[in-house]
């Protein structure tokens, strides 16, 4: 079975974003992000693999046997725009993004030219929404949740 690739990794968040990211305002807005992520979350910022800045953890299993651990939540400031790792994916989460704003979206991924294209509320409630579906569907015990 393929290991995983993206884990925690002792890079410094703070080195990462002021080393890789040369737009000033996507700079500025991954800082943001880190204070607001961590707030929401209860957990501080910790690169996980090369490029990706997570909050919490947990741990998955899928059907087919595949397993890991993966941010509960998480972004990643991509040349092309902010990666949001913040929603679920789920059809019954679809009406989170009606006041969101300015966004494309992945399967489960929102992704943000900068943040003053999104609604910052609505991004914390979907936020929220995404640490309950966390906790209900994984098992996740942390008492910075509740």
């Amino acid at each position: 079975m393929a290991k995983n690739k993206t884990m925690p990794t002792e890079q410094s968040v703070a080195d990462f974003i002021n080393q890789t990211v040369e737009n000033e305002q996507k700079k500025k807005d991954s800082f943001h992000l880190l204070k607001l992520m961590s707030e929401i979350s209860g957990h501080p910022p910790k690169m996980w693999g090369p490029s990706i800045i997570g909050f919490g953890s947990y741990h998955y299993k899928y059907p087919s046997g595949h397993e890991g651990d993966a941010p509960i939540l998480g972004f990643s400031p991509r040349k092309a725009a902010i990666s949001l790792y913040v929603f679920t994916g789920l059809d019954e989460h679809l009406p989170l993004l009606q006041k969101l704003g300015k966004f494309k979206m992945g399967k489960a991924c929102i992704y943000v030219k900068k943040l003053s294209d999104i609604n910052e509320a609505e991004l914390a409630n979907i936020c929220r929404h995404s640490i309950d579906f966390v906790k209900r569907a994984y098992r996740v015990e942390d008492k910075k949740f509740c």
